[in-house]
């Protein structure tokens, strides 16, 4: 099956990206392609890219070309030498067979959270930015990745079960300090699309699993991510948004939770704040309603805050405080184009 950004190339940018997959899925040292202006070429090798995740080898390519020629020739820039790409590629394959192992017979909601919660358990933020973090190697055998290595980890174990997944990608924003292109997923579920940012979650979650990015509609994900470089198909439904069931409009909501909550003997209590916008004031409320009910039980509350996405961590223990959460967009590394 062809992947979704190949599908949107006229006939001649179509043959650029065939030739250039057959020639780098054989380690050639050069690749034949038909003749494209450079700009051209840039785009379908991050088209190719970002369709084929197994590609992690490729790092980028230089050309040459002759003034009467009808194509030019690319010299591939390979991550390793060719017998240990041989035997990464092997080690991928065996990690992501072992992985996708427990879901069989799984339906596809079932799929897409294990995915998640996958990158969530397993993966930790490369600060160091190395090359493989870039690509499923990282994730999948080093257990590092920035934004666009763990994109492409998702697709890689979407595209292995048989889940419909494209790896979005945005444009840098330094004026408003998103300093590079960030990446995360678009995935088809029972016929419905979402977004779904396992690398934000990822530097959100404090002792629990964060959700804030999972099945997110258009207008939810663009309230903290920059325009699309390339379109996506929309994503217009929520209602597999995860939080769905603690969608709270109402102080005494959240203090009702809250009692039951630690009733329960839960150690946090993460909520989506639905009730008007989340402000200095309306937070303060909450977080009071909160401590109130904790302190009943010798206990502080400390709460961590996702402004944007109005999602709110309430942690019970001993000592109260508020934290702004700021998930990590686009400050990973270049995703290269």
């Amino acid at each position: 099956m062809n992947g979704f950004y190949y599908n949107g190339l006229p006939r001649e940018e179509k043959a650029a990206y065939e030739q250039m997959k057959a020639g780098f899925e054989t380690l050639a040292a050069t690749v034949r392609v038909v003749r494209l202006e450079q700009k051209r070429l840039a785009e379908v090798y991050l088209r190719l890219k970002l369709d084929e995740p197994l590609l992690f080898y490729v790092t980028g390519y230089s050309y040459r070309f002759y003034p009467a020629s009808d194509h030019v020739e690319l010299i591939p820039e390979y991550l390793f030498e060719k017998s240990k790409i041989r035997t990464h590629q092997q080690a991928v394959s065996a990690r992501i067979q072992r992985l996708i192992r427990p879901l069989q017979g799984k339906s596809q909601a079932e799929k897409e959270l294990y995915i998640h919660d996958f990158i969530l358990d397993n993966v930790r933020y490369d600060k160091l930015k190395k090359s493989y973090s870039h690509e499923v190697i990282g994730p999948l055998t080093q257990g590092v990745g920035v934004c666009e290595g763990i994109a492409k980890t998702v697709k890689a174990l979407c595209d292995a079960v048989g889940l419909e997944c494209i790896i979005a990608l945005s444009e840098a924003n330094p004026e408003q300090g998103v300093r590079y292109r960030h990446t995360w997923n678009v995935l088809t579920i029972d016929g419905k699309r979402y977004h779904m940012d396992a690398t934000f979650d990822n530097s959100l979650q404090r002792g629990v699993r964060r959700y804030d990015y999972y099945n997110l509609d258009d207008r939810h994900i663009f309230l903290d991510h920059e325009k699309l470089v390339l379109p996506v198909p929309a994503c217009t439904e929520d209602k597999g948004y995860f939080y769905r069931s603690v969608s709270l409009t109402k102080p005494e909501d959240v203090a009702s939770r809250v009692r039951q909550a630690l009733r329960k003997k839960q150690k946090s209590f993460v909520f989506h704040w639905r009730g008007g916008g989340l402000n200095r004031e309306i937070l303060q409320e909450l977080v009071q309603r909160a401590a109130e009910e904790a302190e009943k039980k010798g206990l502080g509350v400390r709460c961590a805050v996702n402004v944007r996405q109005a999602v709110i961590q309430l942690d019970f223990g001993e000592e109260g405080t508020t934290e702004v959460q700021q998930p990590n967009e686009g400050q990973e590394g270049q995703v290269e184009s």
